[in-house]
């Protein structure tokens, strides 16, 4: 297990970069704590995946330090720094049963006979695995063969730390909701740093301590999944997190009063003057529909039902807002009038989010 530094940690794929633009991943200085399991998340192309190889030594940074419990290891190759990694797709020998892939990793490093039989049924019984560990691996199916990746990378325990690519593409959506579970009791059980690449919301919340957001190639925030949703950082964490995503609506802010169009927002706090960009960001679950005739007027464009809730998606003026609804919810009128929950406002300034 280790503590994890980047130090004005940057790259870029570019031999000369110039700009900010040219970097895959924009400079930054964040200490991970030894023990803590970590979700990397964003859309395709943040820089989720060139940090990971950063740290796994698949690239050298264009500039910047990566420490180990303090030691440098920027310079170091993969194998010399002491981690296991699990793929994409399932990296394992089809020739060798599912415990000879297990053991392979132990008795790479000449562990004992005993300690291996130990550790590779701790893990087959982690994992689901206990029923076919003498089964060749060459006539099992993808995602099978995945779980038994998945178990290569978990067996070591004197690993600095374990680095998942988005290690359940290929896996039955069934079987990815109880491997995420069992992923997670394993850190429960060990202790490892474990950091997990995927652009899945879901995966990365249910799985992470913390999740680290990207957005073209800056990490926006390090939080828990609560924080996340109560206090998003920055505009896009409050759009990419949440099904809908957060309210973004521009407005005016005096004191405690948000100004939206001719309608007067009141705030739980009181905010400083800002120039710039200002935005109020509000989650769907916190808007309400009301009777109240001098609440923010909207138009409901459609309801959706999505099973234990609904999505009514509304305007205010050319403005798209939505509101979750409980399932027995009825709206009448196509007009309504809403209010939101002063508590769970958020103010943001040219998108960075701003303390009252």
């Amino acid at each position: 297990m280790a503590k994890i530094t980047l130090t004005n940690l940057a790259h870029s794929y570019f031999n000369n970069p110039n700009h900010d633009n040219d970097y895959a991943l924009k400079p930054l200085n964040h200490e991970w704590t030894d023990g803590t399991a970590y979700a990397l998340l964003g859309p395709s192309g943040c820089g989720k995946t060139t940090l990971l190889n950063l740290i796994s030594g698949l690239l050298t940074p264009s500039k910047g330090k990566i420490l180990f419990d303090g030691n440098d290891v920027t310079d170091l190759k993969t194998a010399a720094r002491n981690i296991a990694q699990v793929f994409q797709f399932p990296v394992i020998y089809d020739t060798m049963t599912v415990r000879e892939n297990l053991s392979f990793p132990l008795k790479n490093r000449g562990m004992k006979k005993d300690y291996i039989e130990k550790r590779v049924k701790e893990v087959a019984d982690a994992i689901s695995l206990n029923d076919i560990l003498d089964k060749k691996a060459s006539g099992l199916t993808a995602d099978i063969k995945q779980k038994i990746s998945l178990g290569r990378g978990l067996v070591r325990e004197d690993v600095s730390a374990i680095l998942f690519d988005e290690p359940l593409t290929v896996i039955d959506p069934h079987m990815k909701w109880q491997l995420r579970t069992q992923i997670k009791e394993v850190h429960k059980n060990l202790g490892h740093t474990m950091i997990y690449v995927t652009h899945d919301q879901t995966e990365a919340l249910t799985f992470a301590d913390k999740v680290i957001v990207m957005f073209e190639g800056e990490v926006l925030q390090i939080a828990s999944a609560a924080e996340l949703f109560e206090r998003p950082a920055h505009t896009f964490v409050g759009y990419f997190i949440g099904s809908p995503g957060m309210n973004i609506l521009p407005v005016s802010i005096e004191e405690d009063n948000a100004v939206l169009g001719s309608h007067n927002i009141m705030l739980d706090a009181k905010y400083k003057k800002l120039t710039g960009k200002i935005e109020l960001g509000i989650r769907p679950e916190f808007v309400t529909i009301t009777n109240d005739p001098f609440a923010l007027p909207v138009t409901i464009d459609k309801v959706e039902d999505v099973g234990h809730y609904k999505i009514a998606r509304a305007r205010f003026q050319d403005h798209p807002l939505n509101i979750i609804l409980n399932e027995c919810d009825e709206i009448k009128s196509a007009t309504t009038h809403v209010i939101f929950d002063k508590k769970k406002i958020n103010i943001y300034q040219n998108d960075w989010r701003v303390e009252p």
